[in-house]
């Protein structure tokens, strides 16, 4: 039998992760990475990752208390055999990367050291300084190199994706890819391909991702056939560094380890902010949600932030909209575990964060959702491990991990879950390979005529030709810059109909426009402007599946949030009123999830365009119940809603039929 190959396209924690099981499994692996993998966008994750711990099973802590706290925090928009396997194999997953050699931060006693992240009341997030994605990457990295050594790893750094290679029946047979300096194209012949690309964030203009996160690689796969699962659901995390070129996250972990956030209460006060006394300070996420404070779920942190500043007119500068975050206070020692981001500030701001509060503003950070993937169930709730269906996209070959998945994060993920999720989805995507390769309907992809591959090759070339010779009027540069604009006002923290409808309309004009792009760079050799041009195409139609999901879904959920129809809180002061609203409250909830308790589906069509269908989503293990952070009335509710379960007016969902 002819030696079977699979292709990683994405050397971050997931891609290395993948890479490092196949290899283990003799499945020989070409991994391709845009950048060394080393500068993956993964390296930019700071604060750390989630698990249970002895700490925290001390305080009654428990698996299934991390996965109800990542569903409630999701808005229970994923399906939760996934996430239970997830949150299951936490504590695995940290010891191996313990023993791989991540520096994990130490007590005095030689124990992991953990923190607190937002949305949950336990301390489960085990931490390299501020800079945990680096040192998890850097330990993956040396993993990938020994089986590199060894043969069975074979890296192609710089060189970008470009599309997947289908059969006559659909089946994936590998990828066509580009080298990004001589700038030639070839095939990979593969019977697996695993996308581990993670986000879109460009299409925003700027954000915290990289410059290569355009959603280039999901964007090919998309109008390849793989469908795309709710698109609409983008994470804005509460607090960046607001800057001209691109927005610099400083990571939840300076809230976890007590940083605060608050503003003012005078208008644009322009005193040295450790002048103003604690009273003239408006400490509005501690006020607003006592039980969580600072470490609310990021979506709800977000509005807050972005409420406080734009529509309370409470913002620090007149000019700009930001808060303070503030660590001056922090014992020394404390401040010392917040080195890596607290450089950063001081680096692009000139200012010491430890004695001067840093100044912050909401920022694009992640996409929850991305391509479609599907699983098996187990009858206890889990995964079956080793199962072809896990991790599997519609199109038969193609698997997909990380955050270019839409699995694990629903509405809104938890801060720390993304480093346990991509690192997660990469282990237990080896086995699941293991088996597709061992149950090939129609042969290995060695079997293929060779005309398959070259084929594959030719629409490529010829796209690259007639990017580079057509003489075109527009700008690629200024049309990104215009997308940005658009996408970062209207589709981010608060949506709107209307607005969403002018975007489409925005995003239509853009595509046409993008129709006659010019590239000032012409050469055949490390040609960037070649690559950033052709990637514009695929922002432009991620943003379509974005801007048109959130126009589709009238509700709020999560980080998608529509003001007109949100439900309104209770606040009356009669406790018979307060019952009253809390019960009505209770009605338009039910009513509110038995509407859009979906998946979103986009489809894309030969035309160009594509449809969007939903999905039931699977909360056979814990009912779908309110996010009550911060609500009036939030007790009532929550008993209303438990007296409705036991009456049978709401039905937990059976498991979903979920599958490649």
């Amino acid at each position: 039998m002819a030696k079977q190959h699979a292709v990683v396209v994405g050397g971050g924690l997931a891609g290395l992760a993948a890479s490092m099981k196949l290899a283990e499994s003799g499945v020989h692996v070409y991994l391709i990475s845009m950048v060394p993998v080393k500068r993956s966008h993964s390296v930019c994750a700071q604060g750390g990752i989630n698990s249970v711990n002895a700490l925290t099973r001390q305080q009654g802590d428990t698996e299934w208390l991390h996965l109800d706290d990542t569903v409630y925090g999701g808005d229970f928009l994923q399906h939760q055999p996934p996430v239970k396997e997830m949150c299951d194999w936490g504590p695995k997953v940290v010891d191996l990367l313990d023993r791989l050699g991540v520096p994990f931060n130490r007590t005095p006693e030689g124990h992991r050291d953990q923190r607190r992240f937002g949305g949950t009341m336990y301390k489960r997030t085990a931490f390299a300084g501020a800079t945990t994605g680096q040192q998890m990457l850097y330990s993956l990295d040396e993993q990938v190199r020994r089986w590199e050594a060894e043969g069975l790893i074979e890296k192609y750094e710089y060189w970008e994706f470009l599309g997947p290679i289908l059969d006559d029946k659909g089946q994936c047979r590998g990828v066509v890819a580009q080298d990004m300096f001589s700038m030639q194209i070839r095939s990979f012949a593969a019977d697996a391909v695993i996308l581990a690309n993670g986000g879109c964030g460009l299409i925003y203009g700027r954000s915290t991702m990289s410059m290569i996160c355009t959603g280039g690689a999901a964007a090919r796969a998309f109008k390849a056939g793989v469908n795309y699962a709710n698109g609409e659901f983008i994470q804005v995390h509460p607090t960046a560094i607001p800057g001209t070129d691109k927005l610099r996250l400083m990571s939840e972990s300076a809230r976890g380890e007590g940083g605060r956030v608050w503003v003012p209460k005078k208008p644009q006060d322009d005193r040295d902010p450790l002048s103003i006394p604690a009273s003239e300070r408006y400490y509005f996420l501690e006020e607003r949600y006592p039980k969580y404070g600072n470490l609310v779920p990021r979506d709800i942190a977000t509005r807050e932030i972005f409420d406080v500043c734009v529509n309370h007119g409470l913002s620090v500068e007149k000019g700009r909209l930001c808060a303070y975050l503030d660590v001056t206070e922090l014992p020394e020692e404390t401040q010392h575990k917040l080195e890596g981001i607290l450089e950063i500030y001081e680096k692009f701001q000139g200012v010491n964060p430890r004695v001067v509060p840093m100044k912050i503003f909401p920022a694009v950070h992640y996409t929850m959702g991305g391509l479609w993937i599907g699983y098996e169930r187990t009858t206890e709730g889990g995964l079956a491990l080793g199962s072809p269906k896990n991790q599997h996209s519609n199109v038969p070959g193609l698997f997909v991990i990380g955050e270019a998945d839409y699995q694990y994060h629903g509405a809104n993920r938890l801060g720390a879950n993304s480093l346990l999720s991509c690192v997660f989805a990469g282990l237990i995507v080896g086995p699941t390979v293991e088996s597709w390769l061992k149950s090939l309907a129609h042969g290995t992809a060695a079997d293929q005529p060779v005309g398959l591959f070259d084929e594959a090759v030719k629409p490529h070339a010829e796209r690259v030709k007639q990017l580079i010779e057509q003489p075109g009027t527009e700008n690629p540069y200024k049309l990104h810059e215009e997308l940005g604009d658009w996408m970062t006002r209207n589709v981010t923290v608060v949506r709107n109909n209307k607005d969403l409808k002018a975007t489409l309309d925005k995003l239509d004009e853009l595509a046409d426009r993008y129709d006659k792009v010019s590239l000032s760079d012409q050469s055949n050799w490390t040609n960037q402007n070649l690559s950033f041009a052709r990637a514009l195409g695929d922002m432009i139609l991620l943003a379509k599946v974005v801007t048109k999901g959130a126009l589709q879904r009238d509700e709020c959920r999560g980080a998608h949030y529509k003001p007109e129809f949100e439900i309104p809180a209770p606040d009356a002061d009669d406790d018979d009123k307060l019952h009253e609203q809390a019960r009505r409250w209770c009605e338009a909830f039910k009513k509110k999830n038995d509407k859009w308790l979906k998946t979103t589906i986009a489809r894309y069509k030969e035309d160009g365009s594509f449809d969007i269908t939903y999905e039931d989503v699977d909360t056979s293990l814990i009912p779908p119940r309110p996010r009550t952070y911060g609500l009036k009335g939030a007790e009532i509710i929550e008993k209303t809603w438990r007296e409705m379960l036991r009456s049978g007016a709401v039905t937990a969902r059976p498991p979903a039929t979920v599958g490649a």
